[in-house]
């Protein structure tokens, strides 16, 4: 206290800095995530796709005429998994001649046996007979198998479940796109990474393969690898699209790293004595991955379109395979007489490729600074 003029006052001390308050800073993911997260479309994509993953995963559970747990001869089995991989299956179904109708023959070879069954009895690999499942006729074929309650897409000439063979087609569409992208993109991040941090004659070298291959027209390329194959399965069309998709993601991950590296932090670690290959895939590739996701996920849908279109000209994997582009085939012929050949499949491939689409356009908002919106 301190007297002026007989008063008492107390001595009063301000702080000129403002207080303000201390703002917790969130990786760069956890940011992107919550900006992609504002995105209506982007989120109903991204729901879009977890449901078909489920789908795709859970296949054999949702449509199939093995049971997914049944006991027999006094043991536990899985005879569902042989949709998987045939050598899933117990041979014990082999060898007790069940072949491949498990209703009648579970109960006449076994009274006291039980099973769990798929919520519908179809299967993507044959048609199913009359009084196979008790009670129920055999599947329509031609142009009479309209979708009805027993086949809820109808069915192809063949008698096939048009249903059972998209539930189970969902499973070659994702792995074709998931794949061949995930093969696309090592090489593509391989090869731009190399030729955009080490330069030079190196540089040289790999820009002119890369410029090669794009001026060679993919399908193309494709049908020209397929033609040299005698059998063609869902792996070799993983690893041909997968070869020839690579061009667009190395050209752009060649630009981020030439960016990067010679940024600060990447001056730092050179200083430090960390090797180029260290520096390449443990400091440069993490801050050049958001830009290159972009492409990877664009190149999901265009390998889904890629994959459906060698089934629909009869390039795509070698029978029995329930594609989406195969049904498309199918119903090339009668295209007037049997729609639903062409709407459920079409429909199905539409709003896949159009999910990714909507995914990578919300990722590449939500990662590049010069598109972000804010909402604030």
């Amino acid at each position: 206290m301190r007297r002026i003029a007989g008063v008492s006052a107390p001595l009063m001390t301000t702080d000129p800095t403002p207080i303000t308050a201390e703002k917790t800073s969130h990786g760069f993911w956890r940011e992107a995530w919550q900006r992609f997260r504002r995105r209506k479309l982007g989120m109903a994509a991204l729901a879009f796709v977890v449901l078909l993953c489920t789908v795709a995963i859970f296949a054999p559970m949702i449509v199939g005429t093995k049971p997914i747990v049944c006991k027999y001869k006094g043991n536990i089995y899985f005879p569902a998994m042989g949709y998987y991989a045939r050598s899933w299956e117990n041979p014990i179904f082999r060898k007790d001649k069940f072949r491949n109708t498990y209703p009648k023959n579970l109960k006449a070879k076994d009274p006291d046996s039980w099973a769990v069954w798929p919520l519908v009895y179809q299967d993507p690999y044959r048609r199913v007979r009359d009084d196979e499942w008790p009670g129920r006729p055999g599947n329509p074929y031609g142009t009479n198998g309209r979708p009805s309650w027993q086949n809820l897409f109808g069915t192809d000439q063949g008698g096939f479940d048009v249903f059972a063979q998209m539930v189970h087609g969902t499973q070659i569409a994702l792995s074709v796109g998931f794949i061949s992208m995930s093969i696309a993109g090592v090489i593509g991040i391989t090869v731009g990474a190399m030729a955009g941090y080490l330069g030079g004659w190196v540089d040289v070298v790999l820009s002119r393969i890369i410029e090669v291959v794009m001026c060679i027209p993919s399908l193309v390329l494709i049908l020209a690898l397929v033609a040299m194959l005698d059998e063609v399965s869902n792996f070799h069309l993983m690893a041909i699209v997968g070869i020839t998709s690579w061009t667009g993601i190395a050209r752009l991950a060649r630009a981020e790293f030439m960016k990067l590296k010679q940024m600060e932090f990447i001056v730092a670690a050179r200083a430090m004595g960390a090797s180029k290959w260290r520096i390449m895939f443990r400091h440069v590739l993490r801050n050049a991955l958001a830009p290159v996701l972009v492409p990877i996920t664009f190149g999901i849908a265009a390998a889904i379109l890629i994959e459906s279109g060698l089934s629909y000209l009869g390039f795509g994997a070698s029978p029995p395979n329930p594609s989406w582009g195969t049904l498309l085939k199918s119903g090339r012929s009668a295209i007037q007489q049997a729609w639903w050949l062409i709407v459920f499949p079409g429909a199905a491939i539409f709003l896949t490729v159009l999910a990714y689409n909507l995914i990578g356009e919300g990722l590449q908002e939500a990662t590049d600074p010069r598109l972000r919106q804010d909402s604030h």
